[in-house]
């Protein structure tokens, strides 16, 4: 593992243009439990009966009190992790221009990344279904199942339901900037949900090299990515973020050297 950690690195230092696709997985070490897979949210919650925009229409006090209200205390104590951090010292560096998540978790802007396509929205915002009147997630009162506006319409969360489309500029720019990028890092996504796991595709095609870190095999692996880095998200930055360092320390001769 440890030659593969200085092959991103060396990747890494390479490169002009990086983007990062993230996933739930590069959030789960902040304790926000997936949506897919073992132990996710998709095992104890059918998401057509709680997450479809149709679902909550029909009735937004049972999908606030089933699922909303549960994410919304999880998502109060997250805090970013080592992978979070790892990619915000890559924009230090120059190295990367842009994330696209379709996490809604707003964790990489609370780390600090500046340039963040949020795919499916930002729980971190509700909107009133009446008035669009905007209200940060945490500052919501709680006390009313659904919680409303001061003009009595209900708050939704500013993210996509199943059943909505993905914003189109969100679409493009994530197209555009998979496009435009030389390396691509896939981290933490299952790679099972369309349109986003198309950036990979996309990057590749157009010459980038694309690098995926996740605790698990993915439909990316061996296929679409160049090589893959399984375990654990953080532990996968500090291991290269430390190659990184060590490769600067001992200067562009560090090849020959060994």
């Amino acid at each position: 593992m440890q030659d593969l950690y200085r092959r991103a690195a060396r990747d890494i230092a390479g490169a002009r243009h990086i983007v990062a696709l993230t996933g739930a997985g590069i959030s789960v070490e902040s304790g926000i439990p997936p949506f897919r897979g073992p132990g996710g949210i998709w095992e104890k919650l059918d998401p057509m009966e709680y997450a479809h925009i149709d679902a909550f229409m029909r009735d937004p006090a049972r999908v606030w009190r089933a699922l909303i209200a549960d994410m919304k205390a999880v998502l109060d104590r997250a805090r970013p992790n080592d992978a979070h951090k790892g990619l915000v010292r890559l924009e230090q560096m120059g190295k990367l221009k842009t994330i696209i998540t379709q996490n809604v978790d707003g964790l990489h802007q609370a780390a600090g990344s500046s340039d963040v396509i949020e795919f499916h929205g930002n729980f971190a915002w509700q909107r009133c279904l009446a008035c669009g009147q905007r209200v940060a997630t945490a500052e919501l009162d709680m006390a009313e199942m659904p919680p409303r506006c001061a003009c009595g319409g209900i708050f939704r969360p500013e993210c996509v339901f199943f059943g909505e489309m993905i914003a189109p500029v969100n679409l493009s720019r994530s197209q555009n900037a998979a496009a435009q990028c030389d390396l691509m890092l896939v981290v933490g996504t299952s790679a099972m949900v369309q349109p986003a796991a198309l950036m990979p595709a996309i990057a590749r095609q157009a010459g980038a090299t694309v690098i995926e870190i996740n605790f698990e095999p993915t439909p990316l692996t061996g296929q679409v990515a160049h090589y893959s880095l399984l375990g654990k998200a953080g532990e996968t930055f500090n291991a290269i973020l430390a190659e990184l360092a060590a490769e600067s320390e001992a200067g562009p001769h560090a090849e020959d050297i060994r």
